[in-house]
């Protein structure tokens, strides 16, 4: 599942996400979500969130347990 619905996605929820500075390379990053920082219901490049470890990215993948 993607992380473009603001819906599907809570803290401490498991997901990848792009950092800021792998947007090119498209290198993903697993964290557990802290809290979301987009505001909005739907994001076309994902919703913005903070890892418990304090790194911010978009949502690029929800990981299925």
């Amino acid at each position: 599942m993607d992380g473009k619905n603001r819906a599907d996605i809570y803290p401490g929820l498991e997901v990848d996400i792009i950092l800021k500075k792998d947007q090119r390379s498209g290198k993903l990053t697993r964290g557990i979500i802290a809290n979301l920082l987009t505001s909005s219901p739907f994001h076309s490049r994902g919703i913005k969130v903070r890892l418990e470890d304090g790194q911010i990215g978009r949502v690029a993948e929800i990981v299925e347990d």
